[in-house]
C-alpha cells in the first residue's frame, strides 16, 4: 500500500475507481461514482489521500443503495447486452473472469467492501474498522464469510463441472 499523500492524482483516482468497482460491479456507475465523489473532495477542498477519498466514494455508494433498495430499475442497456454473445477470442479468460464476477454478486456488499479493502487495497483489519467504522471483529467476520461464499461458489461450480 502507498504511503497517504505521496500518490500522484493520477493513482489516487486509479485506486479510487477499482474501489468503486469493487462496490457496484459496474463500470459505468463506478465511473460515476468515482466522479461525483473526487468532485466532492475538490469542493470541500480536502485533502487528496486515499482515505478521504474512499470515504467519499463509500458514503455516496451508500446513498445510492438506499435508494435503489426503495426502487429497483433495469436499463434497456442492460436487457441489450444480455443478448449480445460473447467473443469467442479468449473465451476461457471471459469465463474465469464471468464466475469470479457471479461469486462476488453473491456477497454483500459490506462483504464485497471487506474483500476488497483487505485484498485488493492491502489495509488491515484494523484500518478498515476505522475506515468503515466498525468493530474490527465485524470486518474479520465480513471477510471471512466472503471468503467462504466464494470458495462454496467455485466448489460447487468445481462438481457441476465433473458430472
Amino acid at each position: 500500500m502507498a504511503q497517504e499523500g505521496s500518490e500522484s492524482p493520477a493513482e489516487l483516482l486509479h485506486s479510487g475507481f477499482r474501489y468503486a468497482l469493487s462496490l457496484t460491479h459496474d463500470r459505468a456507475r463506478a465511473e460515476d461514482l468515482l466522479q461525483d465523489a473526487w468532485l466532492a473532495v475538490l469542493k470541500a477542498k480536502g485533502p487528496h489521500t486515499r482515505p478521504y477519498l474512499f470515504s467519499a466514494v463509500r458514503s455516496r455508494f451508500l446513498n445510492l443503495y438506499k435508494r435503489e433498495l426503495l426502487l429497483s430499475v433495469v436499463s434497456l442497456d442492460e436487457l441489450a447486452e444480455s443478448e449480445q454473445p460473447v467473443s469467442t477470442l479468449d473465451i476461457s479468460y471471459y469465463l474465469d473472469h464471468a464466475l469470479l464476477e457471479k461469486a462476488l454478486n453473491g456477497l454483500r456488499s459490506v462483504e464485497r467492501e471487506a474483500l476488497f479493502l483487505m485484498t485488493v487495497e492491502g489495509y488491515t483489519a484494523e484500518e478498515i474498522a476505522t475506515f468503515t467504522q466498525q468493530p474490527r471483529s465485524t470486518v474479520l467476520s465480513h471477510v471471512h464469510r466472503a471468503k467462504q461464499k466464494v470458495r462454496r461458489f467455485f466448489a460447487t461450480k468445481s462438481r457441476e463441472a465433473a458430472l
